[in-house]
């Protein structure tokens, strides 16, 4: 067996010179570099959501399931996204969220685009209720609060009531202390959508998403999403809604319809739904809208 070649202390001691000396150049190199602007705080949106030619791809993918979507939204507005599955409806709000950065195209609020905010400032002016609803180990208020620490208990109340599940939480045990398990396994389905639309109204941000919110609700919990949305506008926010039962549209005012990633059309409600029911059957019934009369606001 070869030994090893030994290494002497005067060979060590160069190698740590060179190093420290190489260190040394890095820093006064460093040193040369321009310092990091601080970020000015913008302030909180209130006017508009814009979304300029978006496409996107799934994170660590190159497959295009959105290209070239385009539409504007102001204050006091809401969307309901319908269309096949498949179509690019989930993929495009994870985007309108910051979930997925756009592959081309922009998000803004109010003229600035999603990037320019800070993530955690980001996440006070926008609520999202993904289509795959996760609630945490932990307590009711605490899930609804999205665990921020010393959450203010009357945001966490009027978050509960805008979202109809106040006398829902006060019914158990420990009400708004009662602890719902891992992954909410104390509720019902229909009870964590619930729960879940309460935290994505949680501090009324300005735009609040929300994917296919209705799919686990009964008749009452529709009625109470339908107010939720309602309540959202005339506070001035806008809110985007994947919708696959009519239902969910009772209370947008505007339509937008997807076709394979792409934006197949956009407009009034009623306009659109015209449009969708002058069509041949099968590409209406595909996507599973019902045109009905606009719940007034």
């Amino acid at each position: 067996m070869r030994s090893r070649p030994s290494i002497s202390r005067s060979e060590t001691r160069g190698n740590f010179v060179a190093a420290r000396q190489s260190w040394q150049r890095l820093e006064k190199l460093l040193a040369l570099l321009p310092a990091a602007t601080a970020q000015l705080p913008l302030p909180a949106p209130t006017r508009a959501l814009t979304v300029e030619k978006l496409s996107v791809t799934a994170p660590e993918s190159e497959k295009l399931l959105v290209a070239d979507v385009s539409f504007f939204l102001k204050a006091g507005s809401a969307v309901g996204i319908i269309g096949a599955s498949g179509s690019g409806k989930s993929s495009l709000v994870r985007a309108l969220v910051g979930a997925w950065r756009p592959s081309r195209g922009v998000v803004r609020l109010d003229g600035a685009s999603l990037e320019q905010w800070p993530p955690e400032a980001l996440g006070d002016h926008i609520g999202y209720l993904p289509q795959d609803v996760e609630l945490f180990e932990g307590a009711i208020a605490e899930n609804i609060a999205r665990f921020a620490p010393d959450p203010a208990m009357d945001q966490v109340l009027a978050a509960a009531n805008a979202a109809g599940i106040h006398q829902l939480v006060v019914s158990l045990p420990l009400g708004y202390n009662t602890h719902i398990g891992e992954q909410g396994a104390l509720l019902s389905a229909g009870q964590k959508q619930r729960v879940a639309l309460a935290r994505a109204l949680y501090g009324n941000p300005f735009l609040i998403v929300l994917d296919e919110p209705n799919s686990n609700l009964d008749a009452e919990g529709e009625e109470a999403l339908t107010r939720a949305i309602l309540g959202v506008r005339a506070r001035g926010g806008i809110v985007v809604i994947v919708a696959h039962r009519s239902s969910a549209l009772a209370a947008v005012d505007f339509v937008m319809s997807m076709m394979q990633g792409r934006q197949h059309a956009f407009g009034p409600k009623e306009e659109v739904l015209s449009l969708l029911a002058r069509r041949e059957p099968a590409p209406a019934a595909s996507l599973k809208v019902v045109p009905q009369t606009a719940t007034s606001t």
